[in-house]
């Protein structure tokens, strides 16, 4: 049997979905599951990319500023042998040499300040190491000597080092560094430059004490404190998840999106409709995250909005959406040739990138787009809702994307109206005080678009539109889909 493909009327013919899943447009996991070998180390679905870098040349990596360039190993290593022995012929002087401090009869001052009677000074002398044979560097000797109390005060520079002008209060850090000692046991004078200011930690921890803390919210009666009990859940941001999605619903303003389908002369409702249903086998497939499907959908209405589209390129334009969408979601988006592949051939690789190139520069590149599943799953974790009820709402909130009079709600506010429905269908109670305070919206709000809902669920699914409810016929969603329908009158 060919596999099966998608025209540009999208229109697909009956086939089970055995037959799909084994031919070409299968799941990443049943094709991750092939064993087809077509060679030594190949494997089937797989593509082993050439390396660039086996042409490449090793360079530096500032270009030719190291003057290192052409030089052999040898000549390097000369080089290097060459300057240990001018810096040992340099420094050999000072070698089997004692430092003799000739005593002179120096005027004695009477002190103006309280000076310390006698301090340890460290004088720098540079000796060459002679134990070990491998290393030609010179290194530096500490020797030790005592100076009293008056000529420290005659002699400037030791003055400054030895009594300063003011108190120094050690920070932990300076403790840290001066506790070390060298062989003679006596405390190192020599500190980083991170040391120059020994009170900057202490002024930082008072900057710290006076700042002031951040407002805490103060719940209404009767609301669960949601992220305060998923504080210790790293991955909830609990500290940022309320503000996120108020920052989110403020941005839906920016996104909405108008009554378009009176500016496209050769495009209809049924037929937006039928591409929805086609993204959303599209996102099965290819086993997409959900957020992928809404981020497309979302994409495309606003495409839609802004310019005209004729019926032939309305499923490229729905590919495209598509693909930008699952690079942004997806960890593993899919190739340019599954798309044009699912989409039989209709275009190919340039047509595609060309309308991912023309979207994106309608769209202006701004892809952080408020999505009802996202405020739905942030609303059903806050109630505590469980699993199957959230997946009632999800099929719920799924199937409205196929209903174009649904592209002007808020997206915010649809995603309130789908939980509600499916907490009434499951007979799980109404909209309680943390639903509205998480939400912001009170039951008046979303009453009537809570009709609208229920009624799109009573009509009688057409024929082509049969991909949502397929979907979520499935026991791994729960079988929501054949769950008894409530009346408007329970609403």
């Amino acid at each position: 049997m060919p596999p099966p493909t998608r025209s540009s009327s999208l229109q697909w013919k009956n086939v089970n979905a055995d037959s799909v899943l084994g031919n070409g447009v299968a799941t990443r996991a049943k094709r991750a599951n092939s064993t087809v070998v077509f060679g030594e180390n190949q494997v089937a679905g797989k593509r082993k990319a050439e390396s660039p870098l086996k042409k490449a040349t090793k360079r530096s990596a500032l270009g030719e500023i190291t003057n290192a360039i052409g030089k052999s190993a040898n000549d390097t290593k000369n080089a290097l042998k060459n300057a240990a022995n001018n810096h040992s012929k340099a420094f050999s002087k000072f070698k089997d040499k004692k430092v003799v401090v000739e005593k002179k009869d120096l005027p004695v001052k009477a002190p103006s300040k309280k000076v310390l009677a006698e301090k340890p000074v460290r004088i720098a002398v540079p000796t060459r190491q002679t134990q070990s044979k491998t290393s030609q560097i010179p290194t530096v000797q500490h020797v030790t000597r005592k100076t009293s109390a008056a000529a420290v005060e005659s002699v400037p520079s030791l003055k400054q080092k030895v009594v300063p002008k003011e108190p120094v209060r050690a920070s932990k850090r300076l403790s840290a560094r001066l506790s070390l000692t060298n062989d003679s046991g006596e405390t190192s004078l020599y500190v980083s430059a991170l040391d120059i200011n020994p009170d900057q930690e202490e002024i930082a921890e008072a900057k710290l004490e006076k700042a002031p803390a951040s407002p805490v919210r103060k719940l209404p009666p009767g609301v669960e404190d949601f992220d305060a009990e998923s504080a210790t859940d790293p991955f909830a941001v609990s500290e940022y998840a309320y503000d996120i999605f108020e920052y989110l619903k403020e941005r839906e303003a920016k996104y909405r999106i108008s009554d378009y389908m009176d500016k496209q002369i050769d495009l209809t409702r049924f037929m937006r409709s039928l591409l929805i249903d086609w993204m959303v086998e599209v996102q099965e497939n290819f086993e997409l995250n959900h957020e992928t499907l809404y981020l497309g959908v979302k994409i495309v209405d606003t495409y839609l909005s802004k310019v005209p589209v004729g019926k032939q390129t309305l499923q490229l334009v729905g590919a495209a959406a598509m693909f930008i969408a699952s690079k942004y979601d997806e960890r593993v988006p899919p190739l340019v040739d599954d798309l044009t592949y699912i989409c039989d051939g209709a275009y190919n690789h340039d047509e595609l990138i060309a309308m991912e190139v023309a979207i994106l520069r309608v769209i202006g590149f701004d892809l952080s787009m408020p999505l009802s599943y996202r405020f739905l799953r942030r609303y059903a974790r806050c109630a505590k809702i469980a699993m199957p009820q959230l997946t009632l709402a999800r099929f719920i909130l799924e199937l409205s994307l196929l209903e174009y009079s649904m592209v002007t709600v808020s997206d915010s506010k649809l995603a309130a109206a789908t939980l509600f429905l499916a907490l009434k269908m499951q007979n799980l109670g109404g909209w309680t005080p943390t639903l509205e305070y998480y939400s912001g919206y009170k039951l008046e709000d979303i009453h009537d678009l809570v009709h609208q809902l229920n009624d799109m669920l009573h009509k009688k699914p057409k024929t082509a539109l049969q991909t949502v409810r397929n979907k979520y016929s499935h026991k791994v969603f729960f079988e929501v889909a054949n769950i008894p329908l409530v009346d408007d009158l329970q609403l």
